[in-house]
Protein backbone atom coordinates (compact mmCIF):
# COMPACT_ATOMS: atom_id res chain seq x y z
CA UNK A 1 0.00 0.00 0.00
CA UNK A 2 1.66 3.53 -1.06
CA UNK A 3 2.04 6.45 1.42
CA UNK A 4 -1.11 8.27 0.21
CA UNK A 5 -3.17 5.16 0.56
CA UNK A 6 -2.24 4.30 4.12
CA UNK A 7 -2.71 7.80 4.87
CA UNK A 8 -6.75 7.95 3.03
CA UNK A 9 -7.25 4.70 5.26
CA UNK A 10 -6.13 6.08 8.54
CA UNK A 11 -8.47 8.89 7.57
CA UNK A 12 -11.36 6.72 7.13
CA UNK A 13 -10.93 4.74 9.89
CA UNK A 14 -11.16 7.97 11.70
CA UNK A 15 -14.24 9.64 10.41
CA UNK A 16 -16.30 6.44 10.13
CA UNK A 17 -14.94 4.94 13.28
CA UNK A 18 -14.42 7.59 15.28
CA UNK A 19 -16.66 10.14 14.53
CA UNK A 20 -13.92 12.89 14.24
CA UNK A 21 -15.03 16.16 12.28
CA UNK A 22 -14.12 17.13 9.15
CA UNK A 23 -11.90 19.62 10.26
CA UNK A 24 -9.63 17.72 12.82
CA UNK A 25 -9.61 15.05 9.88
CA UNK A 26 -8.39 17.97 7.85
CA UNK A 27 -5.71 18.93 10.26
CA UNK A 28 -4.35 15.15 10.92
CA UNK A 29 -3.69 14.65 7.16
CA UNK A 30 -2.03 18.07 6.38
CA UNK A 31 -0.02 16.65 9.55
CA UNK A 32 0.99 13.54 7.95
CA UNK A 33 1.26 14.76 4.65
CA UNK A 34 4.11 17.31 6.24
CA UNK A 35 5.90 14.27 8.26
CA UNK A 36 5.68 11.84 5.11
CA UNK A 37 7.65 14.66 2.78
CA UNK A 38 10.12 15.00 6.11
CA UNK A 39 10.77 10.98 6.03
CA UNK A 40 11.26 11.39 2.27
CA UNK A 41 13.81 13.92 2.63
CA UNK A 42 15.62 11.57 5.01
CA UNK A 43 15.30 9.04 3.03
CA UNK A 44 13.46 6.43 5.13
CA UNK A 45 10.05 4.94 5.17
CA UNK A 46 7.05 5.06 8.22
CA UNK A 47 7.65 1.79 8.98
CA UNK A 48 11.71 2.21 9.25
CA UNK A 49 11.02 4.59 11.61
CA UNK A 50 12.69 4.55 15.43
CA UNK A 51 12.93 6.31 18.42
CA UNK A 52 16.17 7.99 18.08
CA UNK A 53 15.18 8.72 14.16
CA UNK A 54 12.08 10.68 16.01
CA UNK A 55 14.46 12.52 17.66
CA UNK A 56 16.49 14.03 14.94
CA UNK A 57 13.16 14.52 12.89
CA UNK A 58 11.54 16.54 15.49
CA UNK A 59 14.57 19.43 14.85
CA UNK A 60 12.05 20.21 12.04
CA UNK A 61 9.63 21.37 14.14
CA UNK A 62 12.05 23.75 16.29
CA UNK A 63 13.48 24.76 12.52
CA UNK A 64 10.30 25.88 11.84
CA UNK A 65 9.38 27.77 15.33
CA UNK A 66 5.99 26.24 15.79
CA UNK A 67 4.16 26.88 18.78
CA UNK A 68 3.91 23.79 21.27
CA UNK A 69 0.07 23.61 20.87
CA UNK A 70 0.98 23.09 17.10
CA UNK A 71 4.00 20.32 17.45
CA UNK A 72 1.28 18.48 19.80
CA UNK A 73 -1.20 18.39 17.59
CA UNK A 74 1.27 17.25 15.30
CA UNK A 75 2.41 14.54 17.74
CA UNK A 76 -0.82 13.48 18.20
CA UNK A 77 -2.29 12.87 14.69
CA UNK A 78 1.21 10.81 13.52
CA UNK A 79 1.10 8.98 17.09
CA UNK A 80 -2.97 7.82 16.21
CA UNK A 81 -1.54 6.86 12.75
CA UNK A 82 1.23 4.24 14.01
CA UNK A 83 -1.57 3.12 16.46
CA UNK A 84 -3.55 2.37 13.83
CA UNK A 85 -0.62 0.86 11.91
CA UNK A 86 -0.63 -2.04 15.26
CA UNK A 87 -4.34 -2.20 15.37
CA UNK A 88 -3.86 -2.84 11.54
CA UNK A 89 -1.12 -5.23 12.21
CA UNK A 90 0.94 -3.50 9.47
CA UNK A 91 3.67 -2.99 12.47
CA UNK A 92 4.66 -4.21 15.49
CA UNK A 93 5.58 -1.32 17.79
CA UNK A 94 4.42 2.34 18.17
CA UNK A 95 7.52 4.65 17.91
CA UNK A 96 5.52 7.33 19.00
CA UNK A 97 4.13 5.71 22.32
CA UNK A 98 8.15 6.61 23.74
CA UNK A 99 7.79 10.73 22.91
CA UNK A 100 6.08 12.88 25.45
CA UNK A 101 3.81 15.66 24.39
CA UNK A 102 5.96 19.39 24.80
CA UNK A 103 4.62 21.79 27.82
CA UNK A 104 1.37 23.56 26.88
CA UNK A 105 1.55 27.35 26.85
CA UNK A 106 -0.47 28.99 29.13
CA UNK A 107 -2.98 31.30 27.54
CA UNK A 108 -5.69 32.61 29.77
CA UNK A 109 -9.00 33.11 27.86
CA UNK A 110 -10.06 36.80 26.79
CA UNK A 111 -13.48 37.59 28.09
CA UNK A 112 -15.99 40.89 28.10
CA UNK A 113 -17.47 42.67 31.47
CA UNK A 114 -21.13 42.54 31.70
CA UNK A 115 -20.95 46.04 31.67
CA UNK A 116 -19.19 45.61 28.33
CA UNK A 117 -22.04 42.50 27.37
CA UNK A 118 -24.78 45.34 27.72
CA UNK A 119 -23.23 48.07 25.77
CA UNK A 120 -23.05 45.51 22.63
CA UNK A 121 -26.43 43.79 23.16
CA UNK A 122 -28.40 47.49 23.87
CA UNK A 123 -25.86 49.18 21.14
CA UNK A 124 -27.99 46.97 18.75
CA UNK A 125 -31.67 48.04 17.77
CA UNK A 126 -34.32 45.82 16.42
CA UNK A 127 -35.55 47.63 13.63
CA UNK A 128 -35.24 44.69 10.73
CA UNK A 129 -35.30 40.86 11.45
CA UNK A 130 -31.81 40.50 10.69
CA UNK A 131 -31.24 42.93 13.38
CA UNK A 132 -33.11 40.60 15.68
CA UNK A 133 -31.27 37.43 14.13
CA UNK A 134 -27.80 39.43 15.26
CA UNK A 135 -28.72 40.29 18.73
CA UNK A 136 -30.21 36.23 19.23
CA UNK A 137 -26.89 35.43 17.94
CA UNK A 138 -24.81 37.36 20.22
CA UNK A 139 -27.50 36.81 23.39
CA UNK A 140 -27.37 32.77 22.85
CA UNK A 141 -23.58 32.22 22.59
CA UNK A 142 -23.88 34.28 25.89
CA UNK A 143 -26.52 32.33 27.27
CA UNK A 144 -25.86 29.41 26.76
CA UNK A 145 -21.77 29.32 26.17
CA UNK A 146 -22.18 26.90 22.76
CA UNK A 147 -19.10 26.67 20.72
CA UNK A 148 -20.07 28.98 17.72
CA UNK A 149 -19.73 25.66 15.18
CA UNK A 150 -22.43 24.30 17.66
CA UNK A 151 -24.58 27.60 17.25
CA UNK A 152 -24.69 27.04 13.49
CA UNK A 153 -26.05 23.86 13.88
CA UNK A 154 -28.91 23.64 15.98
CA UNK A 155 -32.15 23.72 14.59
CA UNK A 156 -35.47 24.33 15.68
CA UNK A 157 -36.28 20.81 16.53
CA UNK A 158 -33.75 21.12 19.05
CA UNK A 159 -34.98 23.83 21.23
CA UNK A 160 -37.29 22.59 24.06
CA UNK A 161 -39.12 25.73 24.54
CA UNK A 162 -40.73 24.70 28.08
CA UNK A 163 -37.75 24.29 29.59
CA UNK A 164 -35.50 27.26 27.97
CA UNK A 165 -33.28 24.26 26.84
CA UNK A 166 -31.25 23.44 23.74
CA UNK A 167 -29.95 19.95 22.51
CA UNK A 168 -26.61 20.26 21.40
CA UNK A 169 -24.27 17.96 19.30
CA UNK A 170 -21.10 18.98 20.62
CA UNK A 171 -17.34 17.81 19.55
CA UNK A 172 -16.99 13.85 19.07
CA UNK A 173 -21.01 13.88 18.43
CA UNK A 174 -21.70 13.79 22.03
CA UNK A 175 -24.99 15.36 22.91
CA UNK A 176 -25.51 17.78 25.88
CA UNK A 177 -28.16 20.37 27.03
CA UNK A 178 -27.92 23.74 27.67
CA UNK A 179 -30.29 26.11 29.17
CA UNK A 180 -31.28 30.18 28.21
CA UNK A 181 -32.46 32.82 29.75
CA UNK A 182 -35.71 35.05 29.67
CA UNK A 183 -33.88 37.23 27.71
CA UNK A 184 -33.64 34.82 24.93
CA UNK A 185 -36.98 33.60 25.76
CA UNK A 186 -37.99 36.85 24.79
CA UNK A 187 -35.78 37.24 21.73
CA UNK A 188 -36.76 34.01 20.01
CA UNK A 189 -40.28 34.69 20.24
CA UNK A 190 -39.13 37.97 18.27
CA UNK A 191 -37.75 36.20 15.77
CA UNK A 192 -39.89 33.05 15.36
CA UNK A 193 -42.31 36.13 14.11
CA UNK A 194 -40.14 37.11 11.77
CA UNK A 195 -38.54 33.57 11.05
CA UNK A 196 -40.41 32.71 7.46
CA UNK A 197 -39.01 35.92 5.96
CA UNK A 198 -35.61 34.88 6.29
CA UNK A 199 -36.64 30.71 5.94
CA UNK A 200 -36.34 30.94 1.83
CA UNK A 201 -35.79 27.27 1.56
CA UNK A 202 -37.78 25.76 4.00
CA UNK A 203 -34.75 25.07 6.30
CA UNK A 204 -34.78 23.68 10.04
CA UNK A 205 -31.80 25.13 11.23
CA UNK A 206 -32.32 28.29 13.70
CA UNK A 207 -29.76 30.91 12.37
CA UNK A 208 -30.05 31.49 8.37
CA UNK A 209 -27.94 33.85 6.04
CA UNK A 210 -29.51 35.89 3.34
CA UNK A 211 -29.85 33.21 0.97
CA UNK A 212 -32.10 31.16 3.23
CA UNK A 213 -29.36 28.96 3.69
CA UNK A 214 -27.64 28.02 7.65
CA UNK A 215 -24.87 30.24 8.43
CA UNK A 216 -21.26 29.40 8.90
CA UNK A 217 -19.12 29.94 11.49
CA UNK A 218 -17.37 32.67 9.39
CA UNK A 219 -20.63 34.26 8.79
CA UNK A 220 -21.57 34.43 12.22
CA UNK A 221 -17.93 36.17 12.77
CA UNK A 222 -18.38 38.65 9.96
CA UNK A 223 -21.69 39.03 11.74
CA UNK A 224 -20.42 40.17 14.65
CA UNK A 225 -17.56 41.97 13.74
CA UNK A 226 -20.16 44.55 11.92
CA UNK A 227 -22.08 44.72 15.08
CA UNK A 228 -19.40 45.88 16.55
CA UNK A 229 -18.33 48.73 14.04
CA UNK A 230 -21.70 49.80 13.76
CA UNK A 231 -22.11 50.55 17.26
CA UNK A 232 -18.44 51.61 17.49
CA UNK A 233 -17.81 49.41 19.89
CA UNK A 234 -13.75 49.95 21.41
CA UNK A 235 -12.64 46.30 22.00
CA UNK A 236 -12.02 43.72 19.20
CA UNK A 237 -15.06 40.48 19.91
CA UNK A 238 -14.91 37.11 18.81
CA UNK A 239 -17.61 34.40 19.16
CA UNK A 240 -15.58 32.79 21.31
CA UNK A 241 -14.99 35.73 23.72
CA UNK A 242 -18.83 35.42 24.60
CA UNK A 243 -18.22 31.40 25.34
CA UNK A 244 -15.53 32.63 27.85
CA UNK A 245 -17.24 35.38 29.18
CA UNK A 246 -20.25 32.36 29.61
CA UNK A 247 -17.97 30.48 31.73
CA UNK A 248 -15.88 33.39 33.61
CA UNK A 249 -19.12 35.03 34.44
CA UNK A 250 -20.59 31.84 35.99
CA UNK A 251 -17.78 30.97 38.11
CA UNK A 252 -17.61 34.41 39.22
CA UNK A 253 -20.96 34.19 40.80
CA UNK A 254 -20.63 31.02 42.24
CA UNK A 255 -21.60 28.40 40.03
CA UNK A 256 -19.33 25.33 40.23
CA UNK A 257 -16.29 23.65 37.92
CA UNK A 258 -18.53 20.65 37.46
CA UNK A 259 -21.45 22.49 36.36
CA UNK A 260 -19.35 24.57 34.06
CA UNK A 261 -17.93 21.71 32.85
CA UNK A 262 -20.92 20.31 31.41
CA UNK A 263 -22.74 23.25 30.34
CA UNK A 264 -19.21 24.08 27.64
CA UNK A 265 -19.30 20.38 26.59
CA UNK A 266 -15.76 19.62 28.19
CA UNK A 267 -14.97 16.20 28.38
CA UNK A 268 -12.23 17.11 31.21
CA UNK A 269 -11.97 19.09 33.93
CA UNK A 270 -8.91 20.59 33.27
CA UNK A 271 -9.78 21.98 30.48
CA UNK A 272 -12.59 23.91 31.82
CA UNK A 273 -10.23 24.60 35.00
CA UNK A 274 -8.22 27.46 32.87
CA UNK A 275 -11.23 29.04 33.91
CA UNK A 276 -10.30 29.48 37.70
CA UNK A 277 -7.14 31.47 36.81
CA UNK A 278 -9.41 34.70 35.10
CA UNK A 279 -11.60 34.46 38.47
CA UNK A 280 -8.66 35.35 40.69
CA UNK A 281 -9.19 38.73 40.45
CA UNK A 282 -12.79 38.31 42.20
CA UNK A 283 -11.37 35.84 45.16
CA UNK A 284 -9.06 38.11 45.83
CA UNK A 285 -12.42 40.51 46.20
CA UNK A 286 -14.17 38.31 48.26
CA UNK A 287 -11.25 37.29 50.49
CA UNK A 288 -10.59 41.22 51.43
CA UNK A 289 -14.40 41.79 52.16
CA UNK A 290 -15.00 38.40 54.21
CA UNK A 291 -11.76 37.83 56.20
CA UNK A 292 -11.52 40.25 59.40
CA UNK A 293 -8.10 41.38 58.40
CA UNK A 294 -8.68 41.10 55.04
CA UNK A 295 -9.55 44.73 54.69
CA UNK A 296 -7.39 47.31 56.56
CA UNK A 297 -9.68 49.53 58.56
CA UNK A 298 -9.20 53.03 59.85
Amino acid sequence: MNDNKIIDSYLDYLKYNKNYSDKTILNYKLDLEDYFKLLKVEGITYKEVTYEILMNLFKHYDDKKLSNKSVSRHIIAIRGFYKYLVLENVIEDNPFNMVSLPKKEKKLPRYLTYNDLLEIFHGLELKTPYDIRDRLILELLYATGVRVSELTNIKISDIDFANQSIRILGKGRKERIVYYNDVVKDLLSKYLKVYQELNKKGEDYLILNFQGDKLTTAGISYIINQVIKKISFQKHVTPHMLRHSFATHLLNNGCDLLTVQELLGHSSISTTGIYTHVTLDQVKEVYKNCHPRGEKKN
